[in-house]
């Protein structure tokens, strides 16, 4: 975990969030069969939350909602729990209050009618009501579809399922036309389009709950999905500033886990647009500078990183290309004190940079930091030909320590040698804020390229291991990568991405067998039908990476 102490940001509490259910009322267009439509409703502008937002029903949930006595006033699927049972009952119950519609059966299963709404008040006890007419709650018909909790910074959290249940045959929406108004069928895609022309106002969970349904072609589908009873997905958005602006993003969006080590309460102070004129502070030990050298390959650039602070002195990580401007940047942003410059493999946009960035130290009167890691290998293209002033150990520990205000400090890099991208690649763990330095090996937004012979596919699925167990070992949540925001969820990041190379093979292997005499140009074409043509020379390199572990498995174990 990192240490509180590195925080760029005091520590505070994010706001308790309170209970809260929706349901998403879904049906297939009426002009359409098959087109999906979700009943949506336009909250009063006086409202607390989201005023004038379109949502959908829902609300807060009540103590009678959990009551036993409701409870068995309910239809129950197998394995619904009391807490999925009391929040269909809110749902339930918050459709009706707010929208007139009734999800409940009579004895024997015919459903609720017109007659039965216009019998019930909006205002009074809900359960009983339903209880006193024969009606059973319909809960055993509201699925789960997913689960949001408000953003840290908000002064107001909600700890909402979204509920799903199909909209009852023969009922017509009727607004309270005090707390919501204007109900509207939409299509997700309308709703969507409407928003971004500025006349459907939406709140992020809502947007984001429509761009993933627009995957569904109806009712029955969606529906379908959530049948098991576990959330699609679960979400607590984290937001940084886009150019100047509020920004959210969920949990499988890049720049999600950097929100969470620069802000883990939620603060919303973190720029996140890509520059290459000052570092970005990501710890007060931490600083990232992106090298002016964006493209296919390198994405926003080459990210440079400083390790320590003015009383330890800094590692240079990956000084990138030899780019004057850039090293004088990184040189200034570590007041000229780097101690050492570590480049985690050979390639030309990490290690040119070292001996300059050495040369500057030098030139200001300071010893020449050494130059630290793997010489290049035979195998290595000659644009990539690199040697170290010292070859660092596999396992090796990199120390700065210092006195600072509390004490005597100590920043820690273990060297990993991690094969596969390059033959001499290394990755390296900041041991006490357990912070894993991925060079190329791991990216935020691409996977890297393997390229034989220097690299090695086998080597890299190897080194994705051992990065995993070095993980659990020390608990490490975050990945810094050369190319990228900071990734979270460090275990599952990775093996998510041994998940994709692992499939990748499987698309290899399969445009083997269905072509067996093809050329690598054929073959790409094939396994990376899902990838833009333009990248397809670049991508048979891992593709021929992937033919040498094939074969070097042999038929039967692949």
């Amino acid at each position: 975990m990192t240490r509180p102490t590195q925080w760029l940001h005091p520590q505070r509490e994010p706001v308790r969030p309170l209970s809260a259910a929706t349901v998403l009322l879904v049906r297939d267009a009426p002009d359409a069969p098959g087109g999906l439509q979700v009943l949506m409703t336009r909250r009063s502008a006086k409202a607390s939350f989201a005023p004038g937002a379109y949502v959908f029903p829902g609300g807060g949930i009540d103590a009678l909602d959990a009551d036993p006595a409701t409870h068995a006033a309910c239809a129950r699927r197998p394995g619904q729990s009391d807490e999925q049972l009391t929040q269909a009952v809110a749902a339930i119950r918050e459709s009706f209050e707010e929208l007139g519609i009734l999800l409940a059966r009579h004895e024997g299963g015919r459903p609720a009618d017109a007659a039965d709404i216009a019998a019930l008040d909006r205002h009074a006890p809900f359960a009983a009501q339903c209880a006193v007419r024969g009606l059973r709650l319909a809960a055993d018909e509201v699925f789960v579809l997913a689960r949001w909790t408000g953003d840290r910074d908000l002064p107001r959290r909600f700890d909402v399922p979204f509920l799903i249940a199909r909209m009852p045959e023969g009922q017509t929406p009727v607004a309270d036309e005090a707390e919501q108004f204007e109900p509207v069928w939409v299509r997700p895609h309308e709703a969507l389009e409407r928003h971004a022309a500025g006349g459907f106002f939406m709140i992020f969970p809502t947007i984001r709950t429509l761009e993933r349904l627009t995957k569904f072609d109806g009712a029955d589908a969606v529906l379908a999905a959530c049948a098991s009873g576990t959330p699609l997905w679960t979400s607590c958005p984290r937001a940084g500033l886009l150019a100047g602006k509020e920004a959210r993003y969920m949990e499988d969006e890049m720049p999600y886990g950097e929100l969470a080590l620069v802000c883990p309460d939620g603060q919303i102070v973190h720029p996140l647009d890509w520059q290459s004129e000052r570092p970005v502070p990501l710890l007060k030990n931490l600083q990232r500078l992106t090298a002016p050298n964006p493209g296919v390959m390198t994405g926003p650039g080459t990210n440079s990183y400083l390790v320590g602070e003015p009383a330890t002195g800094y590692i240079a990580i990956d000084p990138g290309p030899a780019d004057s401007q850039h090293l004088e940047k990184l040189w200034r942003a570590a007041s000229g004190d780097i101690r050492m410059i570590v480049c985690t493999h050979s390639h030309p946009d990490h290690s040119p940079g070292s001996q300059p960035l050495q040369a500057l130290c030098v030139q200001a009167g300071r010893s020449a930091p050494p130059i630290l890691g793997l010489a290049s290998k035979p195998t290595a293209r000659a644009h990539s030909q690199f040697t170290p002033d010292r070859a660092l150990q596999d396992g090796e520990l990199l120390t700065l320590t210092g006195q600072a205000l509390e004490g005597e400090i100590t920043h820690t890099l273990q060297v990993v040698y991690t094969p596969g991208h390059a033959a001499n690649h290394l990755c390296l763990l900041l041991v006490e804020d357990a912070l894993l330095f991925s060079g190329d090996h791991i990216l935020n937004g691409s996977t890297t390229v393997i390229d034989p012979p220097d690299g090695n596919m086998a080597d890299y699925l190897d080194s994705l291991d051992r990065l995993d167990a070095l993980c659990a070992e020390h608990g490490v949540e975050f990945i810094l990568p050369a190319h990228g925001y900071v990734l979270g969820d460090a275990r599952g990041a990775i093996a998510r991405l041994k998940a994709h190379r692992l499939a990748r093979e499987a698309k290899v292997i399969a445009a083997l067998e269905a072509l067996p005499g093809g050329s690598m140009e054929d073959w790409v074409a094939h396994a990376y039908a899902d990838v833009p043509p333009r990248i397809w020379p670049v991508a048979q390199r891992s593709l021929l990476a992937h033919i040498e572990r094939i074969r070097a498995l042999g038929p039967g174990n692949n």
